[in-house]
């Protein structure tokens, strides 16, 4: 039987951090975070990376694991937070897996198995050449041949998924839809439950988001992503793609004033949370919890509190 455990998710700026601890310290557990960037060691201020404050002495796991320059996968979390959620199963704690990046997330609770390619980047840099030489619609056909199915779901331009079903099947034998059916036919790993954050009115929570944005570069934002830059980190990493570091990137090459880049940082912040939240509630399952104006969140974990119970914990 599936061990249970304790999601915390929903888009940015609703919370997550504050009720997580609260939780975890009423419910004997330890943390692993769920956020594709926290994971990056020296990426604090643009991440909202937890303080030794706000952790108030609740173990965090999954946070400064890897350098800003590598590339890090789905399928490596996997991976490394299963061994952490295992870990505090074992010294008889409860996991409470913590953030916004819902494939991790989704995938961490199915035990979901990636076909991955480990160290061996050679047979995606071949195909990334051959898809630069013929193009996408070229690559897409090429595809079809052996996985029409997931060719019709994919756009000419989707180079990059494209380049993945190939690979896949190259590594494997296996086409990728012949893969996510057999890894969709198997029982999930954890039994979680999913508490989700949101607010009720739309406009307030954009309007905490602007306002963390504004507080991110008060904190030292545009300095933190000029360290980067400094220390050699290439504007092509996975790590300088993060909303939040992309858009003072184009600031200091001399493509944006600061001015307009908090103001990007925010419109696709928002743009962000309104994808997060069409990926949750395609989860019958959620439990939510959703904010006033103000957050009250005596009263969300009250709410937190009388669902956990309710289920088993």
């Amino acid at each position: 039987m599936a061990q249970k455990i304790v999601v915390i998710t929903g888009p940015t700026a609703t919370g997550k951090t504050k009720l997580s601890v609260a939780l975890a310290r009423a419910f004997n557990g330890e943390i692993v975070s769920a956020d594709s960037m926290q994971l990056y060691r020296r990426m604090d201020i643009g991440t909202a990376k937890v303080t030794p404050e706000e952790a108030e002495g609740v173990p965090h796991h999954m946070v400064d694991i890897a350098e800003p320059w590598e590339s890090y996968s789905a399928a490596r979390y996997v991976a490394e937070a299963s061994e952490a959620v295992d870990g505090i199963l074992s010294r008889g704690r409860l996991p409470f897996v913590v953030g916004g990046t819902n494939l991790y997330i989704d995938s961490l609770i199915s035990g979901r198995a990636f076909a991955d390619n480990g160290e061996d980047m050679s047979l995606r840099r071949e195909l990334e050449a051959m898809c630069g030489e013929l193009g996408g619609e070229k690559m897409l056909a090429l595809l079809a041949e052996f996985d029409p199915d997931r060719a019709a779901k994919l756009h000419p331009a989707d180079r990059r998924r494209i380049i993945r079903a190939i690979e896949v099947y190259r590594l494997t034998g296996k086409t990728i839809t012949q893969h996510d059916l057999e890894t969709k036919a198997l029982p999930p790993r954890y039994d979680a439950a999913v508490i989700a954050l949101d607010f009720a009115d739309r406009a307030d929570l954009y309007a905490r988001i602007d306002r963390r944005v504004e507080v991110m570069a008060e904190q030292g934002l545009f300095e933190e992503v000029k360290a980067l830059l400094d220390e050699g980190l290439s504007m092509d990493s996975t790590a300088m793609q993060a909303i939040g570091y992309k858009e003072p990137a184009a600031y200091f090459r001399g493509e944006l004033t600061r001015a307009e880049a908090l103001e990007l940082i925010k419109r696709e912040s928002r743009r962000y949370a309104k994808r997060q939240l069409t990926w949750l509630r395609r989860n019958d399952a959620v439990y939510w919890i959703r904010h006033a104006a103000s957050p009250d969140f005596n009263e969300a974990r009250r709410l937190a509190e009388e669902y956990l119970r309710s289920f088993g914990l």
